[in-house]
């Protein structure tokens, strides 16, 4: 490995070296404040060497990695996005009387699996990435083993995802039994010479679509996706519902295009009837939730949906559609945790069921006005993150022609707006004498002022990250 690989795959390094770090502060004594130090200062300095990282990319690292725009760009959300999670995490961690230095370990690991996995080349490092970041999501999702709720959620994530994993593989070695190859690259090179519906590599590509499908939560594999979003500690489901889907779509979208499945009719078929499942199915269940954990799950399951669309136009608007469009998802919907996981601090129980929110404007109108706005970019309004987010999905779906998708995404939309709406009326109602306020730690409060001017940011002015965005996949 020559010195521009080690300078392009340098993000990862980074991660690598924080997680020796952390371990290291931990043998030598143990302490919270500073194993999140570690982990702070280990995540700030692996978003300034994406710096460098760009300035030699795009470069294949051996056979595994390709770290090029696209991966760069993921990276540095999924770091992002760790570093938020990192911040919320430390004053709530503190409420309990628990370990706390290995939970930092986890997330940094699974930030690894999830970054390794955006910049994924090879059906080896897809594999071994996508089982680092499942591995570690099991734990976190667990980490308050003191609760019923949290080892529940991490059972059911266990034995859905180690299905999934199965189809996986087994998607995978049909990709090798087809066509004798394990680069996404030359997948799409060998594939061009055999039949565009070889029943083996046709086979495979739908055995994935079902793996993936079950990472991403869509319907039909979304079962476990209210339940786990429900007992999972509030940070990690921010984490879950952003790192985690986001790596794995930001593969999914490579391999689409670089193993040029875009020629199988079938398969567009099957995506668009998953895609306008999830979009319409999700929409409808969140209609029916009192908790608001539930009700953000089935809501991510149709945003997935929505993100289908652009996955399914392809091409250049298509990939920098879906890009856009996951930028500010993970602002919002880390924004949405993070007030729920501010609230919670101090309770015996999350703050999560609706009634609870209720009068949330008049004992704690910062924190409503938030949370407001973070439902109003997830519902596509004006002025927030989702509204060019879901007007550039809609560019892409009528690029392609795709009017069936492009009109479910509108009806989604407009179901959506009630739910969101119901949430803010409740916040608007008259106060609950009995619910007592606590304060709320700077770094939560550094990571709200960040979230909240990223999500206006973005929708008030999307021209620098949209400028960023052009060319996509190198």
């Amino acid at each position: 490995m020559n010195a521009a690989q080690l300078i392009a795959i340098s993000p990862l390094i980074a991660l690598a070296a924080t997680i020796v770090m952390a371990m290291t502060a931990v043998s030598v004594k143990r302490h919270h404040g500073a194993v999140f130090g570690v982990t702070i200062l280990g995540l700030i300095a692996t978003l300034l060497t994406l710096f460098g990282a760009a300035g030699v990319a795009p470069l294949q690292v051996t056979p595994l990695f390709i770290i090029d725009s696209y991966a760069l760009f993921f990276i540095g959300l999924i770091t992002a996005a760790a570093l938020v999670t990192t911040l919320l995490s430390y004053a709530y961690l503190s409420d309990f009387d628990i370990r706390h230095e290995e939970y930092y370990l986890l997330l940094l690991i699974t930030t690894l699996g999830a970054a390794a996995l955006a910049a994924s080349s090879h059906l080896g490092s897809f594999f071994l990435s996508l089982e680092t970041t499942s591995v570690g999501l099991f734990a976190l999702v667990a980490y308050r083993r003191d609760r019923q709720g949290p080892i529940e959620a991490a059972i059911k994530y266990l034995v859905l995802v180690g299905v999934s994993t199965a189809f996986l593989t087994f998607g995978l070695a049909l990709f090798y039994a087809a066509t004798g190859a394990l680069t996404f690259s030359q997948i799409g090179t060998l594939g061009d010479n055999l039949d565009a519906n070889n029943p083996i590599l046709l086979s495979a590509y739908l055995l994935i679509t079902v793996g993936i499908g079950f990472k991403l939560s869509l319907v039909p594999f979304h079962f476990w996706t209210p339940d786990v979003y429900q007992g999972a500690p509030a940070p990690i489901t921010g984490f879950l519902a952003t790192v985690s889907k986001g790596a794995v779509f930001a593969v999914l979208l490579r391999l689409m295009a670089e193993t040029n499945a875009y020629q199988h009719s079938a398969l567009l078929t099957v995506l668009t009837v998953v895609a306008v499942a999830s979009m319409l199915a999700g929409n409808w269940l969140a209609l029916l939730q009192d908790n608001v954990k539930r009700l953000l799950a089935y809501s991510s399951i149709a945003h997935l949906g929505y993100l289908m669309v652009p996955l399914i136009a392809g091409g250049a608007l298509g990939v920098e559609a879906a890009m856009f469009y996951f930028a500010a998802y993970f602002v919002t919907t880390l924004a949405a945790f993070a007030i729920i996981t501010v609230l919670s601090k101090g309770q015996t129980e999350e703050t999560q069921h609706l009634a609870q929110f209720r009068g949330l404007f008049w004992r704690r109108p910062w924190l409503a006005a938030v949370f407001s706005l973070a439902l109003l970019s997830l519902a596509g309004i004006p002025l927030t993150a989702g509204f060019p987010a879901k007007f550039y999905a809609l560019a892409a779906g009528v690029s392609g022609d795709l009017w069936i998708l492009t009109l479910t995404l509108v009806a989604g939309s407009a179901i959506g707006l009630f739910y969101y709406l119901r949430i803010i009326i409740t916040m608007a109602g008259d106060p609950d004498t009995n619910t007592k306020s606590v304060g709320v730690a700077v770094p939560a409060v550094l990571s709200l002022i960040l979230l909240t001017a990223l999500l206006l940011a973005l929708g008030v002015y999307p021209t620098p990250v949209i400028e960023l965005l052009q060319g996509g996949i190198s």
